[in-house]
């Protein structure tokens, strides 16, 4: 079992380093990794509907999307994650139980009465603080988990506070639970670092194989080419989205009510219409034209609508207040 040492705290790198020693190795790995305050998408989810985009972007949180499913979860410097990957010849390793049992472990022994409830969560007197999820690679099983150790709650319950009503369509939804920190639990002061050592240390004592290892630069070479071309880019995090229809009804001091409805398949805008009380200079269909064949994504938008005074189309209505109306 290889211990495998992250100082990374770029959710892009360490998205791509999951996807890296999964693929690219044959040994078991064990790896706990933070990351900066970021949300990271489950893979069949439609990203915009998970979010609260303006949030998101007021806070420069970054979105990433992960190889495994399951619903979107917030990430940050209180947050802890964990991974094992193992080869699973037998096709017996796809376990949610024995691969969450040593963080109950370690929370048992703090004094905690830790347990695991549903489908894939650990819970403290019922409330969530680790979600988990899994996937299988020709032989190898991929199993990741979040601790909530000393997350800040109001940025996790704002970032993930989207609008359900602006979507329509079928990609997996997350299902919200009451969540709390493990620090709020523990009898004695810890800080995450602490907590990452006591469970790095069980890990250790449970595989008498277990050796440490450190990221070469040829790992972080390839590992940053693989951000490069997927877990950085817009196609991945974005456009891998489902197919969705969009909708939105913005109500504006100076332009009045205007009502947003865009068709979008595979994150490209398929075709725009605007329909509201506000007063015009202009026909708004030629806005509508340059709103389609585009990404769904505010530089795309912003581009195609430079060469127009929106203010004629829309009255008194600002360039950001229209990006603000799509999405």
């Amino acid at each position: 079992m290889l211990i495998v040492k992250r100082h990374h705290t770029d959710p892009y790198f360490n998205l791509a380093a999951e996807e890296y020693f999964l693929k690219e190795t044959d040994e078991d790995i064990f790896m706990l990794w933070r990351n900066e305050p970021s949300i990271i998408i489950g893979k069949h989810q439609n990203t915009l509907s998970e979010i609260n985009a303006d949030y998101v972007k007021e806070n420069n949180i970054r979105v990433v999307r992960r190889l495994t499913g399951g619903g979107a979860v917030f990430h940050d410097l209180g947050n802890l994650n964990f991974t094992f990957i193992q080869s699973d010849k037998d096709h017996t390793l796809n376990d949610f139980r024995k691969y969450t049992m040593p963080i109950l472990d370690v929370l048992q022994k703090l004094g905690i009465d830790a347990r695991f409830e549903g489908r894939n969560d650990l819970t403290i007197e019922g409330k969530k603080f680790s979600g988990n999820a899994e996937m299988v690679w020709k032989n190898r099983v991929l199993h990741h988990g979040t601790l909530l150790f000393s997350a800040l709650m109001t940025d996790l319950s704002q970032a993930l506070n989207a609008d359900p009503a602006k979507f329509q369509d079928k990609a997996v939804k997350s299902v919200r639970s009451r969540v709390t920190n493990i620090s709020s639990h523990l009898m004695q002061e810890m800080d995450v670092l602490q907590f990452a050592e006591l469970i790095q240390d069980h890990i250790t004592g449970m595989y008498p194989d277990a050796r440490f290892y450190e990221l070469t630069e040829e790992d972080t070479l390839k590992i940053q080419e693989m951000v490069k071309t997927r877990y950085g880019t817009w196609d991945w995090n974005f456009g891998n989205s489902p197919d969705y229809n969009f909708r939105k009804v913005m109500r504006t001091e100076n332009s009045g009510t205007i009502e947003f409805c865009m068709e979008v398949r595979n994150g490209v805008i398929l075709r725009t219409r605007i329909f509201g009380d506000y007063f015009s200079h202009g026909d708004p269909k030629e806005i509508e034209a340059v709103l389609s064949d585009i990404p769904h994504e505010e530089t795309a938008i912003r581009n195609a609508v430079s060469p127009f005074d929106i203010s004629t189309y829309f009255s008194k209505l600002s360039v950001d207040e229209l990006i603000k109306g799509l999405f």
